[in-house]
């Protein structure tokens, strides 16, 4: 197996212990790609500047990672064979669309330039599929959490930010009044459903959503967290952020019907694991 990443999010740490060959560059560098494709049989694009807010400040970096990087890698991918192809896109996509649960027939409304460069990556993705027969699978990814996910930046993710901050005994930043819901996905359960894509080389000509259809509160979290370390938290509330949705879950549909094998960790069993891993930290 081959790793392609810039680092510019990541950590060479986090490959510590694992049998891989790692490529240090971009996505956007065709002989780096050119590198990490050789031989290879599939490709799994997890690359991009993910953050709504990162997005807002920055939009045209946003572009150029996920949109223009996407269309390099689909490039790569047909020069060495047509290989296989598996997507990252994400829930941002139906933005402003209210209709809960999410299926993917519904219009895409994207609030951000983040979710408007996630829907370009799918696009790009299922276009190159019919436009080349390039085989392809656009998985679209609901608030992926677990062990290894960083809190130690101005864009990381909730859940991380709040383990860290309980941990630490410091206030939780809450955006809005915490009733926002999300359908929190479990590390282990997304390469579960990874894995069994490219071992049967799953295929879509349309996008798959990629969770299993909970929905948990941000207060809900805290409830949890507070359950897990034993004592309350402090909370500190301010304003929405733009581009932010305020529901999201999934329609797992179509997901059942291509790996319905596939059983997900439960949300408080997920929770637990990372809590227990920031702790280790």
């Amino acid at each position: 197996m081959v790793v392609l990443d810039d680092l510019s999010t990541g950590n060479r740490v986090n490959l510590d212990g694992v049998d891989v060959t790692f490529v240090l560059g971009s996505i956007t560098d065709n002989a780096a790609l050119d590198e990490a494709f050789s031989g290879a049989s599939a490709v799994v694009h997890l690359a991009a500047l993910g953050s709504v807010p990162r997005s807002v400040a920055d939009p045209m970096a946003t572009h150029h990672a996920n949109a223009t990087g996407t269309a390099m890698v689909l490039e790569a991918a047909r020069r060495h064979g047509n290989l296989h192809v598996i997507v990252a896109s994400s829930s941002s996509v139906y933005g402003a669309n209210p209709t809960l649960p999410k299926h993917e027939g519904l219009a895409t409304r994207p609030l951000s330039p983040y979710a408007a460069s996630k829907l370009a990556t799918e696009s790009y993705t299922l276009a190159w599929g019919r436009s080349y027969g390039l085989p392809v699978l656009a998985f679209r990814f609901f608030n992926v959490f677990g062990p290894h996910q960083p809190a130690g930046h101005v864009y990381a993710a909730v859940i991380p930010v709040f383990v860290d901050a309980a941990l630490r005994g410091q206030p939780l930043p809450v955006h809005g009044d915490g009733t926002q819901s999300r359908d929190f996905t479990y590390v282990d359960s997304l390469c579960a459903v990874v894995t069994d894509a490219i071992v049967r080389r799953v295929t879509s000509d349309e996008p798959v959503n990629l969770a299993h259809g909970g929905r948990v509160s941000l207060l809900d979290v805290i409830a949890e967290i507070e359950r897990l370390i034993g004592h309350p938290v402090e909370r500190v509330h301010s304003g929405v952020r733009v581009g932010d949705v305020p529901h999201s879950q999934a329609d797992s549909t179509r997901l059942t019907e291509l790996f319905g094998n596939v059983q997900p960790t439960p949300f408080a069993e997920g929770l637990a694991a990372t809590v227990k891993w920031m702790r280790s930290q």
